[in-house]
């Protein structure tokens, strides 16, 4: 079951006596965790009935006894078991006594986080037969600026496109802290509904001109002076930019504009299809603008170019070159 469909359970108050939460992506994870930590029981309730085990420290007995306590003062008895991926794995399946037979007053979640139980167990059969089994994996890069947007007009806000371009890119994949910055968002727009580009730059720091978007866009339309003008200001702010976020930004960007020969049309919504972006053309002028700059030679030189200056840029067949000076070598060669 997704995440967003256990979360309308509880609030519901369908609850299930055991949920077993694991995978590769933790935002999905805490975002149950938090709710069975504050919102199922009531302050006083949690008082006598809320108990949280750290697998670090967590005895599989102590967790299956605090599981068979009844309630007080309530109906529900809520268990966390957090970290659990700390705990050998011979450990937890110790616990399987109690899946099989829990107590019905009794909701136990077990946090899982960055692998998986292997399937071929018993155990894990036994997971998916007998919990709520939530099964995360981290999303793609193309399925960010979508979560993103879901999020904003949960909110009831909207968002420019390139603005969400822009948070996606900078923040990358990390769901909590895209999250939080969606979040200080919100706060700042004062009665406004429309996140903008200057939202971006002023309440998070991205600026709207000097970035890796502009410096593609730059370099797609063979744009040297624009180019260097942001590499300077990369040099001078080396946290906006670091040549280990720009490199493979630039390297994602022309692997699809060399997709786009092999695409055979150049209708804007058939290539965006083929290049798994489903309806979102927003970049796709982009890319036919870099095909026509540059012919298919010319971007399959850009894709050695950089797969070179990546390996220079932590350390191979380089002696500590400064990474605006390998960053500018770049743009020369990719762009003479």
């Amino acid at each position: 079951m997704a995440s967003e469909n256990i979360l309308v359970d509880l609030k519901n108050k369908i609850y299930k006596p055991v949920y077993w939460l694991e995978g590769e992506e933790s935002y999905f994870i805490d975002e149950i965790i938090n709710y069975a930590e504050n919102k199922i029981l009531s302050e006083s309730e949690a008082s006598f009935n809320l108990t949280i085990f750290y697998g670090k420290d967590a005895d599989w007995a102590e967790v299956i006894n605090a599981c068979k306590q009844y309630p007080m003062f309530s109906d529900k008895k809520v268990v966390l078991l957090k970290e659990a991926q700390s705990m050998k794995e011979k450990e937890l399946e110790r616990l399987e006594s109690y899946i099989n037979n829990p107590l019905s007053s009794t909701m136990l979640f077990v946090s899982h986080k960055d692998k998986k139980i292997d399937g071929k167990t018993k155990f894990a059969k036994l997971l998916k037969a007998k919990t709520e089994l939530l099964s995360t994996k981290k999303l793609y890069p193309n399925q960010l600026p979508d979560w993103s947007r879901g999020m904003i007009q949960k909110l009831g806000l909207s968002i420019e496109q390139k603005a969400l371009m822009l948070l996606v890119d900078h923040i990358g994949n990390d769901l909590s802290r895209i999250h939080n910055e969606i979040e200080k968002l919100a706060v700042n727009l004062k009665g406004r509904t429309t996140i903008t580009e200057d939202d971006i730059e002023k309440y998070i720091g991205i600026s709207k001109e000097f970035n890796v978007f502009e410096l593609q866009d730059a370099i797609g339309k063979k744009n040297f002076e624009k180019a260097i003008r942001i590499n300077q200001y990369f040099a001078a702010n080396p946290k906006a930019a670091p040549i280990q976020m720009v490199l493979p930004a630039l390297y994602n960007f022309f692997s699809k504009v060399y997709m786009v020969f092999g695409a055979g049309t150049y209708d804007e919504r058939e290539i965006a299809s083929v290049l798994g972006m489903g309806n979102n053309t927003y970049f796709v002028k982009d890319y036919l603008a870099a095909a026509k700059n540059f012919g298919q030679q010319g971007i399959e030189r850009i894709l050695l170019l950089l797969h070179e200056y990546n390996l220079k840029g932590i350390g191979i067949n380089d002696k500590g070159t400064e990474d605006a000076d390998l960053i500018k070598e770049l743009l020369v060669k990719m762009m003479s």
